[in-house]
């Protein structure tokens, strides 16, 4: 099963990337601002990556990867920054053109918003002592609060969006953490994290997917701007 994460990886881009292609679509023409959002959300989370494998926070099982690391990461985690990203804002925009209607007023995405920041700097403080709550919930208090402040019709529909991107998150971050498999190609230290799954997921991965993807979402709706 060495080729499990991998399998991941292009499991979740497939379908996406083919129908980037669609006629109504027409998904290609973000490729640009999509591919530099990539980008930057991995000269964030890579390096973030990388010291968090360093020090035992998180690990990988050798058993489902294919061996060949790059700052002792497998290639395949290299590869999830791409993929999955570029599945999460194919879907957010793909949602956007079959329900236009998908959105909130700014008011309501704004108040959500305040709630949201203020429940994850909560965390957050409260849990300085565990590395991975502490950095996620930070982070994405500190991205939630830029984005009202920013670009808050960001808010508007990626708030409900997201909760549709949790339905492939709970498949690929569930066998990824081993609630389809035997054991788990991501491991975590307990002693870092609230401790708290949702099956064998922790509760930090939702989080860490909602700032990975708002962070993509957030370059491209500034580049579509500068652009226009």
């Amino acid at each position: 099963m060495s080729y499990l994460y991998l399998a991941l990886n292009i499991g979740s881009l497939l379908v996406p990337f083919l129908f980037s292609f669609h006629p109504k679509l027409k998904f290609y023409k973000l490729w640009k601002p999509l591919f530099i959002s990539i980008v930057i959300s991995m000269f964030i989370f890579i390096p973030w990556d990388v010291i968090f494998t360093k020090y035992g926070i998180w690990g990988f099982n050798s058993n489902y990867y294919l061996r060949i690391t790059l700052l002792n990461l497998p290639v395949e985690e290299w590869l999830f920054f791409i993929c999955i990203p570029y599945a999460c804002v194919f879907t957010h925009f793909a949602l956007l053109y079959y329900f236009p209607q998908l959105r909130m007023s700014l008011k309501t995405s704004k108040l959500l918003g305040k709630l949201l920041f203020i429940f994850f700097l909560g965390v957050a403080i409260l849990n300085t002592n565990k590395w991975y709550t502490f950095v996620n919930f930070s982070l994405a208090s500190v991205l939630i609060i830029f984005t009202i402040l920013k670009s808050p019709k960001i808010l508007q529909t990626y708030l409900l969006t997201f909760l549709v991107m949790l339905i492939p998150f709970f498949i690929v971050n569930g066998t990824l953490t081993g609630s389809f498999i035997k054991n788990e190609v991501v491991w975590y230290n307990n002693n870092e994290n609230l401790g708290v799954r949702m099956f064998t997921i922790p509760v930090e991965d939702a989080i860490y997917a909602f700032s990975m993807i708002l962070i993509n979402l957030l370059v491209i709706d500034h580049l579509k701007i500068k652009k226009a």
